[in-house]
């Protein structure tokens, strides 16, 4: 099974650098921990959200790190340990041997680990030199008291076998991105990104499910909102005035190859303005 993830790394379509190939890894990382999960029964309890969802399953155009989920409802005695624990067993044979770290989150109802395994670089050989000791860590987190409104389907992914997912539709996946814009305490360029990918391919967010996130968590928890047009378009127009251009390029951009980190040099206020207008 091994043979299996080299024959993947050495026919990825872009490794011009090292940090493209140790990407690319990551990324094939990601793609045998969901199938793992699926073959625990991971996703008859839980969707895949977030941009590594976008990534994988609708081809964004940068990588990505993380892998995010949300309980199917409202279950904060979800045990993320035990499926974790079930999918590395599923992994091993593909040449990785994982261990579990905690991540310490403020949120009680978001669970969060790190996948951490320091085996698999060991037995791969790479296009360029990597550093052994460089562990591959990815960082899992689920949603065990999500908004509701989202809407689930499921999709199809076909590396290291064929096997199905539950996701969030699109548009759910975009009022998700959405609510990190605008309740994140620190701005992601990555997060700035994904919203410019979205509106370029004319994506509108599920405005039922942001308005119950923005109600959930975030500056306007509590309140009796309704969201609409005109407050969307205000308050994001609020939070790109704020950012600091050089800071969220310098956070996108080991994400992107070269070919997509030249747009980074259109990055502005006009630009993201534009960008705000033209979005719903």
């Amino acid at each position: 099974m091994k043979d299996i993830i080299q024959n993947r790394l050495d026919n990825y379509y872009e490794k011009k650098t090292p940090e493209d190939e140790l990407n690319a890894l990551k990324e094939i990382t990601q793609e045998v921990a969901l199938y793992a999960l699926y073959k625990v029964g991971f996703f008859e309890k839980a969707c895949f959200i977030g941009g590594t969802c976008l990534r994988i399953v609708h081809d964004l155009d940068r990588f990505s790190e993380d892998l995010d989920f949300s309980t199917r409802s409202t279950a904060m005695d979800f045990n993320l340990d035990m499926y974790l624990e079930k999918a590395m067993v599923v992994m091993k044979p593909y040449g990785y041997d994982l261990n579990i770290d905690d991540k310490d989150l403020n949120d009680k109802s978001v669970q969060g680990r790190f996948l951490k395994d320091d085996s698999i670089k060991k037995v791969l050989t790479f296009k360029h030199r990597q550093d052994e000791r460089q562990k591959i860590k990815i960082k899992v987190e689920i949603d065990t008291n999500p908004p509701i409104g989202a809407v689930e389907k499921v999709e199809y992914i076909g590396f290291p076998e064929d096997y199905s997912i539950l996701a969030y539709d699109i548009p759910s996946l975009m009022s998700g991105k959405i609510h990190a814009l605008l309740c994140r305490e620190y701005s992601k360029g990555r997060d700035w990104y994904d919203f410019s990918w979205y509106v370029k391919n004319r994506y509108v967010p599920n405005l039922k499910l942001l308005e119950n996130a923005l109600k959930q968590l975030g500056p306007w928890k509590g309140e009796d909102l309704h969201l609409d047009e005109s407050f969307l378009k205000e308050e994001l127009l609020k939070r790109v005035k704020s950012l600091n251009w050089p800071d969220i390029k310098a956070d996108v951009r080991k994400f992107l190859r070269a070919e997509q980190a030249q747009s980074l040099e259109l990055w502005s206020l006009d630009f993201f303005e534009d960008k705000i207008k033209k979005l719903l």
